[in-house]
């Protein structure tokens, strides 16, 4: 019977610190000779130094008291990195419990690949100085701070038995979406859900200056915590670093404090049902550490260890500057690796025997890779689709319809599916969803007052942070399950930086790791549109996530413009079967008409856009005047009152209008491997007949389009960064959206001076806009009113 308290086991755990310490360290320094079996030579070094040692030391640590832990509790636990840099950290533990050579056989634990693994540590070719894909046992990229708790609640929402074991530096405590995340146990249900174990490792600096939470006591940090709903535990390390036995019996009894408080709230709790439970007050370890434990000290007369000169590389050595060799050896043979490791180079077993066993270890819990997915029930779109007779004949709001589509996701997957947004949900109008589900909500509740809040629901959307909202859903979809992200489409640029971390994490998974699974796709829906703000006003006018995602390598990135129900529909059910894509879905809450039938949403889906023949009057095989294409719900609303516009002044113009849904689809082959070809792409766009592009975002992402293509006679009309308080059909004339421009710049396009009086008649209209709704606050009947007449 193996006795986890004793000194003999506490041994073992700082043998095993000790390695990860000198693995961490050797990593920075050393591309050959790892073991310092023979006298260091220029070659034996690094030219250029690379890494973050300050967070590294206190990690490993924890590191190896979590391992402690994970065997005396048969816990199912993983580890998030908080600190950013520091990735030494998960490679050097899951080396030495065997998991990276397990996955990187190119690796193996003896002193060749020591040797490659320090060579490959922040190097041309090599891996990250932070948790990456690579990295095994991450599922949070190191590289941008603040999302450590938003990623662990959403990785273990519906995972009852899962502990995020969540380390947060203090430099991340001082972010906007990490003080956020403290809210995150609002939201954990102690019976259906696992649980976050925050470890907040005060280490007292950031790059140049001292961190605000280390210069605070004790006892305002326990009136922070306790206000938050956490119960704060102190483990002091500083105050006994200089006696690791000391320091090791001091954070085992603290850790195991944590971790039967977290097992005494979820049994009390699962005593009874989910629906009745309460918001547990979860242990938060508040870990004082020094920064850049155990390495030097100082530094000619200016002190290292316990502040912010110790956050990078520590000491000047190199192979260039070999001068201050011996204060780098003295360094590293202060952790006796000779002790450490056999003469293979293997870490020797009486440490390795006290590694957690297969899938208990950190690196290589199920969870930290995609988890085990279960397969999202797609339901039946088509059972909210509407059968449309003639185009345009009647008005529906699109998300009001999805809405329903998603209560049916909701019962079909009733623990692994989740809908998280901030405060927008019923704004965003997915009310119908209420009916099937609540939100999720442990906080206390006033009856009368809230709506839809209980412990137990589907939808996470009670905290107004973009940050929170979207970290949750990441969580989720990183750790093998399914959902989607609603929010105003302007303040998706809140989180778009998050959303570039993902794509980075997706597609460096496919590239530099073979062992990493595919990923369900994080669906992110913007909603209140830019070309509908009509009493939000200027500040929530900005359609630029789309150009903002374009720019991303196109394998991962997707862009839907459904133009009404039916469409959004059917590409949602796409949407929701991708994996390793981030799906971005521009769509309308407004009452809008609705054009397209089953059939051509599906072709639309399929293909990317369609020649729409009802608003044409050419055939396929026939050259048109002019082309009109449109992407977006208002677009391709504009677009097609501009043809009937224009059809009505000139009958003889012969007119084709396409409908796009997938945006980047258009891109040239050399650009998008999805491109259309030039053959393809000239046979709808003609080679040089004028284009009258409608376009939801940027105009710039269309010229980019056409850049590449024979074409070049095209008028782009998107967003102009022109907005205010107004009506909606005005917002789309402040950018010259609207049919009247459209119109105008078509029979310019085509007939020149011959067009001249339809030109006035439009400013005209346009004119007459204005002054109306500055007397009625409402659009003209004109528009209103307006109906779809076929043109053919």
């Amino acid at each position: 019977m193996v006795n986890f308290d004793s000194q003999e086991y506490l041994n073992k755990v700082d043998a095993w610190w000790r390695a990860a310490n000198y693995i961490s360290a050797a990593q920075m320094y050393l591309k050959d000779n790892p073991l310092l079996r023979r006298e260091v030579v220029e070659s034996d070094l690094k030219v250029h130094p690379i890494g973050h040692w300050g967070t590294v030391p206190g990690q490993n640590f924890i590191y190896a008291h979590l391992n402690r832990a994970i065997n005396k509790y048969d816990l199912d636990m993983f580890y998030i990195e908080g600190p950013g840099h520091g990735g030494q950290v998960m490679v050097s533990n899951s080396y030495l419990d065997g998991s990276y050579t397990e996955l990187n056989p190119g690796i193996p634990q003896t002193e060749e690949g020591f040797k490659q693994l320090c060579k490959i540590f922040s190097f041309p070719g090599g891996i990250a100085s932070h948790a990456a894909p690579e990295t095994p046992g991450s599922i949070h990229e190191g590289g941008e701070l603040g999302y450590a708790l938003s990623h662990a609640t959403g990785a273990i929402l519906d995972n009852p038995n899962v502990i995020a074991a969540t380390v947060i530096g203090d430099g991340e405590g001082e972010t906007g979406p990490l003080m956020a995340g403290w809210l995150s146990n609002t939201f954990i249900n102690p019976v259906n859900d696992g649980a976050v174990l925050p470890i907040f490792y005060l280490n007292g600096g950031k790059i140049h200056n001292p961190t605000i939470f280390e210069r605070k006591t004790d006892e305002e940090l326990t009136l922070f915590f306790e206000g938050l709903g956490w119960k704060p535990i102190f483990a002091d390390i500083t105050a006994v670093a200089e006696v690791h036995e000391a320091a090791h019996a001091l954070f085992a009894a603290k850790l195991d404090e944590a971790v039967e408080e977290i097992r005494r709230i979820q049994e009390d709790a699962r005593q009874g049902k989910a629906e009745d439970a309460r918001q547990g007050k979860f242990p938060v370890l508040i870990a004082r550490i020094p920064k850049g434990w155990t390495g030097p000290k100082s530094w000619e007369g200016t002190p290292i260890e316990g502040g912010f000169r110790a956050h990078q590389v520590p000491i000047p050595v190199d192979a260039h500057h070999m001068e201050h060799l011996d204060a780098l050896l003295n360094w590293l043979t202060s952790y006796r690796p000779e002790e450490l490791f056999d003469e293979q180079g293997k870490f020797r077993d009486e440490y390795a025997a006290i590694s957690p066993k297969g899938e208990r270890r950190m690196a290589m819990n199920p969870i930290t890779n995609a988890g085990v997915i279960k397969p999202l029930d797609t339901a039946d779109w088509k059972k909210f689709a509407f059968d449309i007779e003639t185009p345009g004949a009647f008005q529906a709001q699109d998300m009001i319809e999805f809405g329903k589509y998603a209560a049916d996701l909701v019962d079909a997957n009733p623990d692994n599916f989740r809908i998280f947004g901030p405060d927008e949900t019923k704004s965003n109008r997915l009310q119908e969803v209420f009916t099937r589900t609540d939100r999720q909500w442990l906080g206390r509740r006033e009856p009368g007052y809230d709506e839809s809040l209980s412990p137990v629901g589907r939808v996470i959307d009670s905290q107004l942070s973009e940050h929170q909202a979207e970290g949750f859903l990441e969580g989720y979809v990183l750790t093998g399950r399914h959902g989607f992200f609603a929010s105003y489409e302007s303040f998706l640029r809140v989180v778009d930086s998050m959303v570039t971390q993902h794509f980075k994490w997706l597609r460096k998974s496919k590239t530099h790791t073979t062992w990493r699974k595919n990923y369900p796709a994080l669906n992110l829906i913007a909603a209140s549109t830019v070309f509908q703000q009509d009493h939000n006003g200027y500040t929530h006018q900005d359609p630029g996530i789309l150009t903002h995602l374009a720019e991303k390598t196109p394998e991962y990135i997707r862009e839907y413009l459904p133009a009404d129900t039916n469409t959004l529909l059917a590409v949602m059910d796409k949407a929701f079967k991708a994996e390793d894509k981030i799906n971005l879905i521009v769509t309308s809450k407004h009452p809008r008409p609705q054009f397209y039938s089953v059939d051509e949403a599906e072709e639309l889906v399929k293909e990317g856009y369609k020649v729409i023949d009802w608003a044409s009057n050419v055939g396929p095989d026939q050259e048109p005047d002019v082309v009109f294409a449109a992407a977006g719900t208002e677009p391709n609303l504009e677009a097609l009152a501009a043809i009937s516009i224009l059809h009505k002044a000139f009958p003889e113009l012969k007119i084709r209008f396409v409908n796009v849904l997938d945006i980047l689809k258009l891109r040239h082959p050399s650009v998008d491997a999805r491109g259309l070809s030039d053959e393809e792409f000239n046979q709808v766009f003609t080679s040089d007949k004028p284009v009258i592009f409608a376009f939801h975002g940027y105009e710039d992402m269309i010229r980019d389009i056409f850049f590449l293509r024979r074409n070049h006679n095209l008028r782009a009309h998107g967003y102009r960064e022109n907005g205010d308080i107004t009506t909606p059909f005005d917002m789309r004339v402040m950018s010259e959206l609207d049919r009247f421009h459209l119109a105008q710049d078509a029979a310019q396009a085509v007939l020149g001076d011959k067009a001249s009086d339809f030109v006035a008649e439009m400013d005209e209209k346009v004119a007459y806009h204005k002054a109306y709704i500055r007397e009625h606050g409402d659009d003209i009947p004109e528009v209103n009113d307006w109906k779809w007449e076929n043109i053919n």
